[in-house]
């Protein structure tokens, strides 16, 4: 019999019989889709995966059906904010200013929670938004089992240029919570970025662009020999950096620098993004933001024309795929609804990319730039992070809205 465990306030099922073969419908194996493929799962494993017939089933496993679907790794959300919610709920100034690192802490267990039941069995959580390094401490309780949630890679502050980030719109007398930390020049800088790995963060994100001013365009903050340092830095400690962009100017000395990859990317052009793909920097687009804050403004999708905003993004996305850059699955999720992640691979592929690289992108591709070598593919030897969603997402990548089936680290979350 399989253990009911409790983790915070989900039963989970532990299976207790040492192998469990997972036979769904379809199996996309983080490169290419099967039929008639089964997946064996020795405590928190795969030991195979391949066709049934090829299988010498051992004594006492146990076989779980999984009729209608297409199992698959468990998805990897490159860009996430488990302390923000939808901003059409509370704006973002408000989240940052009027409420306490403790109800955010409280918020950001039941978002890990709906991330989880929906497939996302990984996360990049790119800044705690003002609430300091309240990730850190989510990162640890989830890894302790107090609360059920995706595996974390966590940035904590956040690092801005002094004068840059928000909220603003005070007088000079107020002192005002920010939503990342404050810095300027090359040896204070080096300080920030040693004293956050200190304090656990996995991962440096900078802002290598911001609006000086509320309603202004972005421009560059960070100068070239301070981007450098930070990444110099984080590199020697084994860390990397990854960097808020959107401007020309920004990506251009954040690629320069050596981030890892390049996150929103709006004024991205054909020649900057065939950069990207030469030096090997991921490209991050955060399509689904776009797009919810736009409809947070009044643009009725389907109805209203095209924004100057969302034709941007259109454009710029197809640059970026007809120049091969290597692109990262992540959302901004935060900005929107946890759980609602399937909106950037819809977008994604509304805006060009073929449903097959969304996949790719959103699992074996995004392990493999995040440095996660045992996660990403059902293939022996691979940690047993694995969901299951009704229909196959090749035909039609709304079907990643519907997942009755999530185990993490071999433990089952959620079953038809």
């Amino acid at each position: 019999m399989n253990k009911l465990l409790l983790v915070g306030a989900f039963l989970v099922f532990q299976l207790s019989n040492a192998q469990t073969v997972l036979q769904p419908e379809h199996v996309f194996d983080g490169s290419e889709l099967h039929t008639n493929w089964v997946v064996l799962v020795e405590h928190n494993s795969i030991t195979y995966a391949g066709p049934l017939s090829g299988l010498k089933v051992p004594k006492n496993t146990k076989t779980l059906r999984l009729d209608g679907t297409t199992l698959m790794p468990g998805i990897i959300e490159g860009h996430s904010h488990l302390l923000l919610h939808p901003y059409n709920e509370t704006s973002w100034n408000d989240q940052v200013l009027k409420e306490s690192p403790v109800e955010r802490a409280i918020r950001g267990t039941v978002h890990a929670q709906k991330s989880l039941q929906a497939g996302i069995t990984t996360m990049r959580d790119l800044g705690a938004e003002g609430a300091g390094y309240t990730d850190v401490y989510l990162k640890k309780t989830i890894d302790n089992g107090i609360i059920p949630g995706p595996r974390l890679l966590v940035a904590g502050p956040a690092i801005v240029a002094t004068g840059a980030y928000g909220p603003k719109g005070f007088h000079d007398a107020v002192t005002v919570p920010l939503g990342a930390e404050p810095a300027s020049g090359e040896a204070p800088l080096i300080e920030t970025v040693r004293r956050q790995m200190g304090n656990g963060v996995d991962l440096i994100k900078v802002y290598a662009d911001y609006r000086w001013t509320p309603g202004a365009d972005s421009q560059p903050t960070f100068l070239q020999q301070e981007l450098d340092a930070m990444v110099a830095t984080a590199s020697s400690a084994g860390k990397y950096v990854v960097a808020h962009a959107s401007t020309p100017e920004g990506m251009k000395r954040a690629i320069a620098a050596g981030v890892e990859t390049i996150e929103h990317g709006d004024g991205g052009t054909l020649e900057i993004f065939k950069l990207m793909k030469e030096k090997g920097i991921g490209y991050c687009p955060t399509l689904a933001a776009g797009d919810a804050i736009t409809r947070y403004g009044g643009w009725k999708k389907g109805i209203d024309s095209d924004p100057e905003r969302i034709k941007n993004k259109k454009k710029s996305f197809q640059l970026a795929l007809d120049s091969g850059v290597n692109v990262v699955f992540g959302g901004d999720v935060g900005v929107f609804p946890h759980g609602e992640n399937y909106r950037e691979m819809e977008l994604m592929v509304a805006y060009g990319m073929q449903p097959l690289e969304v996949l790719k992108s959103a699992t074996a591709g995004n392990a493999k730039t995040f440095h996660l070598n045992q996660l990403g593919k059902l293939e022996k030897g691979y940690l047993a992070d694995i969901i299951a969603v009704k229909g196959n997402p090749l035909k039609d990548i709304s079907a990643m809205k519907e997942v009755p089936f999530v185990m993490k680290d071999g433990v089952i979350y959620k079953r038809p």
